[in-house]
């Protein structure tokens, strides 16, 4: 259970690092290399943690489907980024997908 726990905070950090990279571009500054940094560095760490238990293509599919997924709902809500239906549809399948994976793992 902690595995997928750890699984999680990967993906959430993914997603911080990736916002980092759009600070970056927006901004050069501290804070931005910093929310890259930290976000990335935190995401490998856990990641890392859990692919002890965890195999790693599972692993790896859901810990980029998360950062895909939530970074591109970031993308929407905060830097007006297309919100086209297509769009959507492909962020659920990519969702639905992992969720899949987690059901046969």
């Amino acid at each position: 259970m902690m595995g997928w726990t750890f699984l999680i905070l990967a993906g959430i950090f993914e997603v911080v690092g990736v916002t980092g990279i759009n600070m970056i571009l927006q901004k050069k500054s501290i804070k931005s290399f910093l929310v890259f940094i930290l976000g990335l560095g935190s995401s490998f760490i856990f990641l890392s943690m859990a692919m002890q238990s965890l195999p790693m293509g599972t692993a790896y599919a859901i810990w980029t489907g998360i950062g895909t997924v939530g970074s591109g709902v970031v993308g929407i809500l905060f830097y007006g980024e297309s919100k086209h239906w297509l769009r959507i549809i492909f962020m659920a399948m990519v969702l639905s997908a992992a969720v899949g994976l987690k059901l046969i793992s």
